[in-house]
This record gives structure tokens, C-alpha cells and sequence, in this order.
């Protein structure tokens, strides 16, 4: 398939986004079964309706692909917990609403989650990830601490830890719970619903 060289089809149009995410959409099964070391362009092109040489037209490599799939969903990600929040009208409500989502997005998201956690990974390794990593595990942390301090506020309570720590506590509960579902543990989901309240409940602190 030839590559595309119309002028709408630059980088910067619209439809050359759209494009980007159409292919990001469908590399996504790939990256998420074999993980970032053992995927290329050339492997998903080989998996997908797409070719090496289109693949190759909108990334430039397999980092570039990986990092704005990665980007596109987390940026969905914070505005799903941040329509939790609005609508939560007392602390009880807000903590199972937030379990549900965590424990929903665990069971239909597992290949996004398995490429964020090895994205992550990776980039202990690859300095080219770091940016990305740095810049997505802010918002994720800045996402939860909204999550916290407005519980804080239903309950009338306030934060016992600081925001890393609070984001650190359930991203650990989450990754865990992520290796069980991958695994094939039914349980996985159920536990992360439940960690996850409990969880809430000992971050604050009476006031």
C-alpha cells in the first residue's frame, strides 16, 4: 500500500491525526500481547489490515507509536475519575463509584494497562521513554489526588500522606491486581474494588 502524500495528509491536519489514531487503535492488540520489547512496525504491520510502509509514514518508530497510544488513552483515563468526582454527593458514594471505575477499566483495559505499566518499565532502561513516562505519571498522580482530597472533603477528613504517596499506594494495588487479571485470576477485578475503598478510607485522617 502506497503511503500517502496528499496535502491533507501532512502532519498537522486533522485527518492526519485521525489517521494516527485509526493505526494506534488497531496496533494496540499488538502491543499489548507481546509488550515493547518484543513488538516493530513491521511485526504489527504483519498483525494488522496495515502495511510496514503506512505504519512507518505516521510513526516514525514503534516508540512513537507506543507513547501516543499510551498518551490517547490516559488522556480519557483522567476524565473518566474526574466525572466520578463531580457527580459523587457524599464520601461513601465517591469511594465505590471510584472501586467500580478502577475495577471496570482493570477488566475491559488490560492491554492499554499491560502497555502503560511496561512503557514504564522500559524507560528505567530507554531515556527516550522517561519524557513521556514523567509527564503521564504526573497527571495520573495529580488525577488521584483529586480522587483523595475530595473524599477528604466529603468525609471531613483530610489527606494523611503526601500525593505521591497516596498515588504510589494505589497504583501498586492496581499493577498487582493487573498481573492477576492477566493471569487469569477471576478474583483480580473484586479485589481491586475492594483494596481500593479500603484504601480511601485509611489515606485520610479526621480533621
Amino acid at each position: 500500500m502506497a503511503a500517502p502524500t496528499s496535502r491533507v495528509d501532512r502532519p498537522g491536519t486533522d485527518r492526519f491525526d485521525a489517521r494516527r489514531a485509526e493505526l494506534a487503535d488497531a496496533a494496540l492488540a499488538t502491543l499489548g500481547e507481546l509488550g515493547y520489547a518484543r513488538t516493530s512496525l513491521r511485526e504489527i504491520a504483519q498483525k494488522t489490515a496495515f502495511s510496514h510502509g503506512l505504519l512507518h509514514y505516521y510513526f516514525h518508530d514503534k516508540t512513537e507509536l507506543l507513547t501516543f497510544c499510551v498518551r490517547r488513552y490516559k488522556a480519557t483515563c483522567v476524565t473518566r475519575y474526574d466525572e466520578v468526582i463531580a457527580r459523587a454527593g457524599t464520601a461513601a458514594d465517591l469511594a465505590a463509584d471510584f472501586a467500580d471505575a478502577l475495577a471496570t477499566t482493570l477488566e475491559q483495559d488490560l492491554a492499554m494497562h499491560r502497555l502503560w505499566y511496561d512503557l514504564r518499565s522500559q524507560s528505567t532502561f530507554e531515556a527516550s521513554l522517561r519524557p513521556t513516562v514523567i509527564e503521564l505519571d504526573a497527571q495520573l498522580e495529580a488525577m488521584i489526588w483529586r480522587v483523595v482530597e475530595r473524599y477528604a472533603a466529603l468525609s471531613g477528613s483530610r489527606p494523611r500522606v503526601e500525593r505521591f504517596v497516596a498515588y504510589a499506594t494505589l497504583d501498586g494495588l492496581f499493577e498487582n491486581c493487573l498481573v492477576r487479571q492477566a493471569g487469569g485470576d477471576v478474583r483480580a477485578a473484586g479485589q481491586l474494588r475492594t483494596g481500593a475503598r479500603w484504601l480511601l478510607g485509611t489515606l485520610v485522617a479526621p480533621d
